[in-house]
């Protein structure tokens, strides 16, 4: 014990040393010398005040906020160019689970939705894609009594939920449609029981006159002169809205 005795740390400088700090790193290394320019790990801070707090930044942020912008996207950040450019989803799963207790369909129906930009419409999701998808929600299918005639009956209520739902939307753009002027108008009196009745009658292009030779779009309603009339259209266009 007498003889022991510690010796401060001093900088030792060898032949092996000096060749080992002065040693190129590999190309393609974070710390090459042509990539060092905004790296991380950088041998040269920007600023000497910030010291080390300038390295902080652990290599796996660099790509961090594409989970937080987009987690479809972060998530197959090296698959993008899989993903439908129109709603940035990846391919269809339609392949069963390892668990499933039974067969599921992958015939998908079109809906009657148009998509924008595109002669095609929106396509509904198999019973195989639906079960696919709420697995990855959670969903334990252990714990419910589901059977192979309740995924059917289930994707035939999703698809009509959604035709309800784009009917309704309808309605509402239907306030903002752009229409041709009629290319002609007449108006129609009709006698209500000792009463004249004035009916305005709008005529629209139809296109090709068909078999039966009908070729124009009406648009009929009774002119807004009275109260009685203007009762009349409001009862009419809540009948039509909840149809």
């Amino acid at each position: 014990m007498g003889l022991s005795a510690s010796t401060p740390a001093v900088a030792v400088q060898t032949p092996n040393a000096s060749d080992h700090q002065t040693a190129s790193p590999p190309s393609g290394c974070p710390m090459h010398e042509g990539n060092t320019k905004g790296c991380p790990v950088s041998t040269e801070p920007s600023d000497s005040a910030c010291g080390s707090t300038t390295n902080s930044v652990p290599a796996h942020q660099d790509r961090a906020y594409e989970y937080v912008q987009c987690p479809v996207i972060g998530t197959l950040a090296e698959n993008r160019d899989k993903l439908d450019p129109s709603n940035l989803m990846p391919p269809p799963n339609q392949t069963p689970a390892p668990d499933q207790p039974f067969a599921l369909s992958t015939v998908r129906e079109e809906s009657s939705i148009p998509r924008a930009d595109s002669d095609k419409k929106w396509v509904y999701p198999s019973e195989q894609m639906f079960w696919n998808a709420m697995l990855r929600k959670g969903w334990k299918w252990k714990e419910e009594d589901i059977s192979q005639k309740d995924m059917y009956n289930i994707i035939r209520i999703h698809n009509q939920n959604n035709e309800q739902a784009w009917k309704e939307i309808l309605k509402w753009e239907a306030l903002h449609a752009a229409y041709e002027l009629p290319f002609d108008r007449h108006d129609w009196i009709v006698n209500r029981c000792g009463t004249e009745v004035r009916y305005v009658i709008d005529y629209y292009d139809g296109g090709a006159v068909n078999q039966d030779y009908q070729f124009t779009i009406l648009d009929v309603r009774p002119a807004l002169d009275s109260l009685s009339a203007v009762w009349d259209r409001m009862k009419v266009a809540w009948w039509r809205w909840t149809s």
